[in-house]
């Protein structure tokens, strides 16, 4: 399949783009510092989506420090996506895949040993895509977005 979209690392001036896409695809909002500190924290794991010129969709993970699983032992630092999201026109097309894995490899760039994040039990193209990814199910957290809907907690091993 033949791509049309590119990725590169956000800047400052994709912020109301991506702010947009958060407001249009997900339920949980963020306000714009929030988006500037991670990009000014963790610029690496920061990416978008073009098409035609036009942002399609983005992704934003920080780096965490806490207790390993997968028998890494000890304190490990870990990939925790915060957000990822593709507008409708650029779903079915890779991108989400291609965010995910632009922004593990920028987790390597800070020595993270494994990535995580959330997701909505109910959101079944997202477990797909990341089983498909080779994440696995590690628990489910009860009540976690503010709807009240549970989480899946999916972690890797990088």
């Amino acid at each position: 399949m033949q791509q049309t979209f590119k990725l590169r690392k956000f800047t400052p001036d994709d912020l109301q783009s991506v702010m947009q896409i958060n407001r249009v695809c997900l339920p949980e909002n963020y306000m714009d510092f929030f988006f500037m500190d991670l990009h000014q924290r963790f610029p690496e794991t920061f990416i978008v989506a073009e098409e035609n010129g036009k942002i399609v969709g983005y992704i934003m993970c920080r780096i965490e420090v806490g207790l390993a699983s997968f028998g890494l032992g000890g304190l490990v630092r870990k990939g925790h996506v915060v957000s990822i999201a593709v507008l409708p026109q650029g779903r079915r097309k890779g991108v989400a895949q291609a965010l995910m894995t632009a922004a593990m490899e920028g987790m390597n760039y800070y020595k993270a040993k494994l990535c995580y994040l959330e997701v909505r039990v109910t959101n079944d193209p997202g477990v797909s895509l990341y089983k498909k990814l080779e994440f696995e199910v590690s628990r489910t957290l009860n009540g976690y977005y503010s709807d009240g809907e549970d989480a899946y907690v999916m972690t890797k091993k990088l």
